[in-house]
């Protein structure tokens, strides 16, 4: 019996894109996932984007969803809910009410867009004991997989990362500042690669904060509490790409990362997760990449103050 997810807010493209791959339709094989379907969506409000919605509305209601009004109409007709909404702030709202009754949850990035709720979230889904995963679907590029299976077999030819520098576009939005955005990918890509364990971030921008996103840089580097050194390239302006350079003990790498098949392998991972309740990434480092995000937010925001991450 598959698993039954209900899909709630529609102002991403994450609706249709996910709802393609589980449920099997307008999309290619090799895009599959299996394991699962989604019987039902609630559309949604959005501050963020409220344009977008009717658009994916349509498209969800073409692919067959029933929808409802409401998410908590869904309760009942779902064993697991996918939280979509572009906008951070409304997250922890959205999902709280799930977890209450018992249901796993998927919650899209951002995780939200600010560290006290990201911790409120964790801490209800803790004392309910019940399922909960974040995570950005570039963490499953398959060059960034199979690098890092690389450097952890026993004759890598690289041998261990000591550092790493990632990059990736990153368009601003009052509702989800600084990184939060998109920036938050490049960032948990670096996550990825380093492990959770930062201690301080310093954060040097260029362009305003809020403003066009065709303008501008930020530029975030951290400090991990064995000494190694990360740094994010948020983009705004010039040539747009997704990658990563490791520097690690015998070589030098640049990997760019394809996104054709990130949103298969992410699912994959969500789908094993409802499945078993445990999630890839757990909670408490999810948190983590949100203080580093605040860290980073607080001193772009100082002029590049050195902040110390909260978490």
């Amino acid at each position: 019996m598959p698993i039954r997810i209900g899909m709630v807010d529609f102002d991403s493209s994450h609706c249709v894109e996910f709802t393609r791959r589980i449920n099997h339709i307008d999309i290619e094989q090799d895009q599959w996932v299996d394991g699962a379907r989604v019987v039902v969506g609630c559309p949604g409000v959005s501050l963020l984007s409220p344009e977008r919605l009717p658009g994916f509305t349509e498209q969800m209601r073409h692919f067959g969803v029933p929808l409802v009004d409401e998410p908590m109409a869904m309760i009942g007709a779902i064993d697991a809910v996918m939280i979509e909404s572009v906008d951070g702030q409304v997250h922890l709202d959205r999902a709280r009410p799930f977890i209450e009754a018992g249901i796993p949850c998927f919650v899209d990035k951002p995780f939200t867009c600010d560290l006290g709720q990201a911790r409120e979230l964790v801490d209800v889904a803790e004392r309910r004991r019940v399922p909960l995963f974040s995570s950005s679907a570039l963490r499953y590029a398959p060059e960034l997989v199979d690098f890092l299976a690389q450097t952890q077999s026993a004759d890598s030819a690289t041998g261990s990362i000591i550092g790493a520098v990632t990059y990736g576009p990153s368009p601003v939005h009052a509702r989800n500042p600084g990184l939060f955005h998109y920036g938050m990918h490049a960032t948990e890509v670096l996550f990825a690669l380093l492990g959770p364990d930062c201690q301080w971030v310093t954060c040097v921008r260029e362009g305003g904060e809020i403003g066009s996103e065709k303008t501008g840089a930020e530029a975030v580097t951290g400090q991990w509490v064995d000494g190694r050194i990360g740094s994010v390239r948020g983009i705004r302006s010039g040539a747009v790409a997704w990658g990563f350079v490791a520097f690690c003990e015998r070589q030098v790498v640049e990997v760019h990362l394809d996104l054709k098949y990130v949103y298969r392998e992410q699912l994959k991972r969500v789908i094993q997760f409802f499945d078993t309740g445990r999630p890839d990434v757990e909670p408490r480092e999810t948190v983590r990449l949100m203080a580093f995000l605040e860290a980073a937010l607080r001193s772009g925001r100082t002029g590049g103050t050195p902040q110390r991450l909260d978490a």
